[in-house]
C-alpha cells in the first residue's frame, strides 16, 4: 500500500499518522504539502490527519478545502481512491462534499480531550474490516468541534445504506447522551462515502496503535487498510 498524509498549515497530527501507517505497512508514507497540485504516483490512501487547519479562522476545514492539494485529493477520490479523514480531516472531508453533513461546534462549548467508546456499525468496508460488528473500541478524542450535524434525510439515508461507521457508546455499548461527547446527531462520530472508499471520524484511532500509548484498538484499521490495499 503506497499512503500519504496531507499537511496543512496547523496541522499537528501528521507525525502520529505516519507511524500508524509505518506500523501498519512496514514503510514510511509520503508527506504531501497543501500547496502540491499533485499526488505521488501510485498512491493508494489518503489520510487527511488532525490538527487547527489554517488556525480554523473561518470554518474549521472550510479554508483547507479550497488548498490546492485538496483538487487532487478530490479526484483521487472520485476516482475510487481510499481517503480517511481523522479530526480536521474529517472536517475538511465535509467542506470538500466528499462526505455529507458538517461538524459545528461541541454542545458543550468546551474542548473535549479524553478517551471515548465507539461501537462499530459497519464491518463493510476496508478501514473497518478489521473489527467485529458491534465490537467496541477505545480510542483517544481532542477536538472543539466535532459535533456531527446533518438533516434528518440525510441522517436516515446514512442509516439506511450502512454508512455510519462508528458511533459514541458507554463502555458496555449503550447508545445514550452522556456516552456523546460532542452532542452529535445520534451519536454518529464516523461515517462513509457512498462507495464505501472514503471515512470521516472525529477520534484518533492513530493513538491507540502501540502497546506504550496504553491501547492499540485503532491499530486494526491501519492493518485491515494495509491488507485491503495490498
Amino acid at each position: 500500500m503506497k499512503a500519504v498524509v496531507v499537511v496543512f498549515p496547523g496541522t499537528n497530527r501528521e507525525m502520529d499518522a505516519a507511524a500508524a501507517l509505518q506500523r501498519a505497512t512496514g514503510r514510511k508514507p509520503g508527506i504531501v504539502w497543501h500547496r502540491d497540485t499533485e499526488l505521488p504516483a501510485g498512491t493508494d490512501l489518503v489520510l487527511l490527519p488532525g490538527g487547527f487547519s489554517y488556525g480554523d479562522y473561518l470554518r474549521c476545514g472550510a479554508m483547507a478545502a479550497l488548498s490546492p492539494v485538496m483538487r487532487a485529493v478530490k479526484a483521487h477520490a472520485e476516482r475510487g481512491g481510499a481517503v480517511l479523514g481523522i479530526c480536521n480531516g474529517f472536517q475538511v472531508l465535509c467542506e470538500t462534499g466528499l462526505l455529507p453533513g458538517a461538524l459545528l461546534r461541541n454542545a458543550s462549548l468546551k474542548f473535549v480531550c479524553k478517551d471515548v467508546f465507539l461501537r462499530v456499525e459497519e464491518t463493510q468496508s476496508l478501514f473497518t474490516r478489521g473489527y467485529r460488528q458491534g465490537q467496541i473500541i477505545r480510542v483517544p478524542t481532542a477536538h472543539g468541534d466535532g459535533n456531527y450535524f446533518a438533516d434528518e434525510a440525510t441522517l436516515d439515508r446514512l442509516e439506511g445504506e450502512g454508512r455510519v461507521a462508528f458511533r459514541y457508546v458507554t463502555a458496555d455499548g449503550r447508545t445514550v447522551p452522556e456516552a456523546n461527547v460532542n452532542g452529535a446527531a445520534r451519536n454518529i462520530s464516523g461515517i462513509l462515502s457512498g462507495n464505501r472508499r472514503v471515512l470521516g471520524m472525529m477520534p484518533h484511532p492513530e493513538d491507540h496503535t502501540d502497546p506504550l500509548q496504553g491501547c492499540t484498538d485503532g491499530l486494526p484499521m491501519f492493518t485491515a487498510m494495509a491488507e485491503a490495499l495490498a
